[in-house]
């Protein structure tokens, strides 16, 4: 259905006369190699038509070019197009008109685009109550264990058989550093990777009312049973030297791809870098989980950012904004965006066609990151997670957590911190809001 429909769509492209192109502005935050392919696929819609015309601008990151896309709706100047990171998705919606849903401007411009035909991890997220597309989901990514196949045959491992599990992960990194290794394992965003993640991939719930997908009233919940053991293990393992926190963001990436680290968590996207950068032999493995939690593996979360649309746009200019991203949905554009850049595929369809071209017998790791995105339909608690300033929350997490990497504060005391910090933001914003206040409380809940 979705290819059909694309095709009708490069067809009315090709029969378009117009004799002066309409221009449409698109902000986003991708530079380097993903910046160029985007710029790339913006001129070649612009020379499959004639009646529009995709300016593609960078603006810095996500906070900065999101944050330049709200002021500039004051002087009527706001892009037709932004990109948004998905841990700003509510901030984006709560902006009173700032965007309009993708579902209404595509249907008002005749260009269907069914979330069902999305990869369900992509779609769920980025979809309404009634499981219609708010955003196109365009550079999406999931974390991942990269391992270094050369430190496991130095430290008498077999490098085609990675740890499956965390209890099978101790005698890994034990063998490692037994081997000289000095160091074994390090992860990339911990946030993202080692709470957001590992929530949904047991299939725990991170916050209430859905994650946050259920409306604003939800609440951190995240300092349970699973998360509280599992933050414990990460502490006795850097006691042991076989866990090197490393910052952050991407720091960890560098230390992998250097040789220092044996094994790294990090996003999917970053395998062609890694690759780049990296003079070793590694591959790349599923995420570990819990196999003493029945519902594990459930699903990874997608990270990365969707594409809005900007509301106050004349009729005209949002159907040259809903024409491009009806472009870049094509499965033979995103088939090819995903094998250029790394990013997982937006539909089922590209992700099809990336097979039968034959990518992942060169590339298996890139399906791996797919496969675990397929891998379960989302739940409730692995769709996505959508809270008000979350880039703030991000960083409260991160706060606590290298508390508990310094000893300063013991698993259940930074996990019961950091929600209750959590909550104290989002119980300010509602209160800004005038919103009445829920009755979900942030006491502990990590003996439960």
């Amino acid at each position: 259905m979705l290819r059909r429909a694309f095709a009708a769509i490069v067809i009315g492209f090709a029969a378009s006369g117009a004799p002066a192109a309409g221009e449409i502005q698109f902000w986003h935050a991708m530079n380097g190699n993903s910046g160029a392919e985007l710029e790339r696929l913006a001129a070649r819609f612009n020379a499959s038509q004639r009646e529009f015309r995709v300016v593609a601008v960078y603006k810095g990151t996500y906070e900065e070019t999101l944050a330049a896309a709200i002021a500039a709706r004051k002087t009527g100047l706001a892009p037709h197009i932004v990109q948004v990171a998905e841990a700003g998705t509510a901030d984006v919606i709560a902006q009173r008109d700032a965007v309009r849903p993708l579902w209404q401007v595509m249907a008002e411009s005749g260009l269907p685009l069914d979330a069902k035909s999305t990869l369900p991890a992509l779609g769920a997220y980025f979809s309404d109550a009634n499981g219609r597309l708010l955003a196109l989901p365009f550079n999406s990514t999931t974390p991942v264990l990269y391992y270094n196949r050369d430190a496991f045959r130095k430290a008498g491992l077999d490098p085609d058989r990675p740890p499956r599990t965390w209890y099978e992960m101790p005698a890994t990194l034990g063998a490692l550093v037994d081997s000289g290794a000095p160091c074994a394992f390090t992860t990339a965003w911990p946030s993202w990777v080692l709470l957001e993640n590992m929530s949904a991939w047991h299939n725990q719930e991170f916050a209430t009312h859905a994650n946050g997908m259920g409306g604003p009233q939800a609440r951190l919940a995240f300092n349970t049973q699973l998360m509280v053991r599992w933050i414990a293990m990460l502490s006795s393992w850097r006691k042991s030297g076989y866990f090197t926190y490393s910052g952050r963001r991407d720091e960890a990436e560098a230390r992998f791809a250097s040789g220092e680290c044996a094994l790294l968590t990090s996003s999917s996207a970053s395998d062609a870098g890694l690759r780049e950068r990296a003079k070793f032999d590694f591959a790349v493995a599923q995420l570990p989980y819990y196999d003493d939690f029945a519902q594990a593996p459930q699903n990874t979360l997608a990270g990365g950012a969707g594409l809005w649309v900007m509301g106050g746009k004349p009729k005209g200019e949002n159907r040259g904004a809903a024409r491009f991203l009806a472009f870049l949905a094509q499965p033979e554009v995103q088939a090819e965006w995903h094998q250029r850049t790394g990013y997982v595929p937006l539909s089922t369809a590209a992700y099809e066609l990336a097979r039968k071209q034959g990518f992942y017998a060169g590339r298996p790791g890139q399906e791996i990151a797919i496969r675990q995105l397929l891998r379960k339909n989302p739940t409730q608690e692995s769709k996505g997670i959508r809270l008000a300033h979350f880039h703030h929350i991000r960083g409260i997490i991160e706060e606590e957590l290298e508390a508990v990497w310094s000893e300063a504060k013991t698993p259940l005391d930074a996990l019961d911190a950091a929600v209750a910090r959590g909550n104290a933001l989002l119980e300010r914003s509602a209160a800004a809001k005038g919103a009445t206040r829920p009755g979900a409380s942030a006491a502990p809940r990590g003996r439960r």
